[in-house]
């Protein structure tokens, strides 16, 4: 039978088996939940600018790393 969670020294990240496939154990630091002004922005944005909310999206998400 084979682990269920296995360590990767090579870049540090643990990973979880489910079935065939190793998906990483990643969580987000820090994260606060929106009001309701700003999940109807984000609706917004990912409705109706979708350039400008993909921009966002990968600017926040460069900032986690």
């Amino acid at each position: 039978m084979m682990k269920k969670y296995t360590f990767d020294a090579k870049n540090g990240l643990w990973y979880e088996q489910c079935r065939e496939y190793q998906l990483s154990c990643l969580t987000v630091p820090n994260s606060k939940m929106i009001g309701i002004g700003g999940q109807r922005h984000r609706r917004y944005l990912r409705q109706h600018k979708y350039g400008t909310y993909t921009a966002l999206l990968l600017m926040t998400a460069a900032h986690l790393w």
